[in-house]
């Protein structure tokens, strides 16, 4: 049964394709693939994040507050209407992560997400869960807003499955389409140049890998998919550019209800690193 509560820290790192490779040979002789990566092949994770109709809860996020939350669906793979998948809110204070999903089908997920039915048969939901996935829904009142799809490869540490690594690629999205079930075409977010490793664990990082990033000099980062989209949304719509005079009212930009100067400043094109 896939956990559906659990707390962890999680740190980000973008490395590129001879990183990649060189890890990948170094983790054999800790951790075993994930059961999703059969036969040592990539496997493919997609998702819609829900957000208000102005966009509060990524804009909130990109500000990196002490506390900020997330609400998406995701499936593993290209689901049909009746398949399983995953309603989650993932949460963030003080750099821990909780996230907290529930499994239902895709039919009643939409049913809950889009028109507030509940589920009638609440076999194998976590009702905990889905009552504050209600509350939430009930609060923010929540609209699909971008679709976000990857490929993936995870390994579980063969000692502790408490800590993990995860390398994503092909990192797509699209804001036109948003259904699981419609296919994972959308454009690229950061190109196939760079992997995003991420680190998790509730617990300190064990040794062994901390001396493998110091080896290559592999420095954390901070990066969101969602937020990185979002931010590069915002730079296409107003056609925002270095030779672009924007007017700034004290230390926010006057459009999009004052997404702060600095939040863009941060996203840089041609597929390089952005908070």
């Amino acid at each position: 049964m896939a956990i559906e509560v659990f707390n962890r820290y999680e740190k980000k790192y973008l490395i590129d394709a001879k990183d990649f490779k060189w890890l990948l040979e170094k983790l054999k002789e800790w951790m075993e693939p994930d059961k999703y990566n059969k036969d040592g092949r990539l496997y493919k994770i997609s998702n819609i994040y829900y957000d208000t109709p102005d966009d509060a809860l990524i804009r909130a996020s990109i500000e990196k507050p002490v506390y900020k939350e997330k609400l998406r669906l995701r499936s593993y793979g290209v689901p049909g209407i009746y398949d399983e998948v995953f309603l989650e809110i993932k949460k963030k204070y003080n750099g821990i992560v909780n996230k907290r999903r529930t499994c239902l089908r895709l039919k009643e997920a939409y049913d809950l997400l889009n028109k507030g039915i509940k589920p009638e048969d609440d076999f194998g939901i976590n009702k905990q869960v889905l009552e504050e996935i209600r509350y939430l829904l009930k609060i923010y009142k929540p609209v699909p807003k971008v679709y976000l799809t990857y490929d993936r490869m995870a390994f579980f540490d063969r000692e502790d499955d408490d800590f993990r690594v995860t390398f994503d690629t092909n990192i797509r999205t699209r804001r036109y389409d948003v259904g699981l079930e419609k296919g994972s075409h959308g454009e690229l977010l950061i190109g196939n140049a760079l992997w995003l490793m991420e680190v998790k664990s509730s617990k300190a990082i064990p040794l062994w890998f901390t001396k493998l990033l110091e080896e290559k000099n592999i420095k954390s980062v901070s990066f969101s998919k969602y937020g990185t989209e979002y931010k590069k949304y915002i730079i296409e719509k107003y056609n925002i550019n270095e030779s672009k005079n924007i007017k700034i009212k004290g230390d926010s930009l006057c459009f999009h209800q004052c997404l702060p100067v600095q939040t863009l400043r941060e996203y840089q094109p041609k597929g390089q690193l952005s908070a």
